[in-house]
């Protein structure tokens, strides 16, 4: 007598053309069937799950959060923090009749490399527990030309919600580099700058709030593809660039003196000259008047002074002191740093001007060897001091190896 064939219940894949079929009581499952039930089940929950209460905080509490990660820069982190507060305030405000609508408040930053953009953005998108993605300007065309759409910022948000719309339009976008968009210069050209203005153009949609079709992978639209809308109101935009060469816009129309400026009584220094930054500084960049619209809140990072170099390197709680101590205790190994040798790490950061940035790549040309040959071995301490650092670094930059 044959054996009956065993066939799934639900699709009758037969047991050869699955790779698991699951027997129950009655029936068999094969694991095609249970990834599309998965799918299903994670579908109708988002469908029936509310948007997730939000975790907000006043900006003096933000503050304090963003002081445990970020040195320096009080001026940028308090604008940072109100307006974050506002904007979230914004989605918890429900307007009625006649009531006030308030609008969205988008940041720009500006500051040198290194200075702490990225990090400010990112702290912020932790503490809150919202979706947050980081998108490189430098990489956006317009559409028909080689390279990404706009649109495809709000992809990798959507792929930061794992696919959550609803948490997805309440997120955090940090779009770097914003400056290398700027327009070239006013005078016309024979060749079309498909990565200027008319970027900034197409980011207008986006920054104001509208209905964006996104391709939920990335990419290009294509007509068969598959596209998610996504209504950008609610998403927060905070935009930072160096913008290098800004400070003489500033100086021109102010109308001081690369030797010094007396205005009001109060002396301007030339580091502290962002702090006069306005949007007809922008506009005089290369940004177009309808961009620089869209980002009523304005702040300035200034560039990092020695002292909170070092401070950088041990006080932060993710500091790179003790991101390495953390690394070297895997291995049973003690690290341990001397002053002089933070000295030293600080004084090759603001010789090579790399900023805070910068610090890793030269803790990591210091420790490299180490990192190499101790493990395995009964050598369980090491120290690093300026001889030690000297010595590593030189010899690490001597053989090739680039910092930055």
């Amino acid at each position: 007598m044959s054996e009956q064939p065993i066939n799934c219940s639900f699709c009758g894949r037969s047991k050869d053309d699955v790779t698991v079929l699951i027997a129950g009581v009655t029936g068999h499952i094969c694991d095609h069937c249970i990834e599309q039930a998965e799918s299903i089940i994670r579908e109708e929950r988002v469908q029936q799950s509310t948007a997730p209460d939000l975790k907000l905080k006043l900006p003096a509490e933000i503050k304090q959060h963003l002081d445990e990660y970020i040195i320096g820069q009080d001026d940028a982190k308090r604008t940072i923090s109100v307006a974050v507060y506002n904007h979230y305030k914004r989605l918890s405000y429900t307007p009625t009749g006649d009531d006030v609508e308030i609008d969205k408040a988008n940041v720009i930053m500006i500051g040198q490399t290194g200075t702490g953009k990225t990090l400010i953005a990112r702290s912020i998108a932790r503490m809150l527990e919202v979706p947050f993605c980081i998108a490189d300007a430098t990489v956006l065309t317009e559409a028909g030309y080689v390279g990404e759409d706009v649109e495809s910022v709000l992809s990798r948000l959507l792929q930061s919600a794992d696919f959550d719309v609803e948490r997805a339009e309440r997120g955090i976008v940090f779009i770097d580099e914003i400056d290398k968009i700027a327009r070239k210069s006013d005078n016309p050209s024979i060749t079309r700058d498909v990565s200027g203005e008319g970027v900034q153009q197409a980011l207008l949609k986006l920054l104001e709030g509208a209905e964006v079709s996104v391709p939920p992978q990335g990419g290009r639209k294509h007509p068969e593809q598959k596209l998610i809308s996504i209504n950008t109101k609610n998403i927060l935009f905070i935009c930072g660039g160096a913008f290098s060469g800004i400070e003489q816009i500033i100086e021109r129309r102010i109308k001081r003196s690369s030797m010094g400026y007396q205005q009001d009584g109060i002396s301007i220094e030339s580091d502290e000259i962002l702090q006069f930054v306005a949007p007809v500084d922008l506009r005089s960049f290369g940004l177009i008047p309808e961009l620089i619209g869209r980002f009523p809140v304005i702040t300035y990072l200034q560039e990092l002074s020695p002292e909170a170099l070092r401070r950088i390197l041990v006080e932060p709680k993710n500091a790179l002191c003790k991101q390495y101590i953390r690394l070297f205790e895997m291995d049973d190994i003690e690290l341990k740093f001397e002053g002089s040798g933070l000295d030293y790490m600080v004084e090759k950061a603001v010789e090579f001007k790399l900023g805070a940035r910068g610090l890793r790549s030269i803790m990591e040309a210091i420790l490299n060897d180490a990192m190499f040959e101790m493990p395995g071995t009964e050598n369980k301490t090491l120290t690093v001091n300026r001889a030690y650092a000297e010595s590593r670094f030189d010899q690490d930059t001597q053989t090739g190896l680039k910092v930055a």
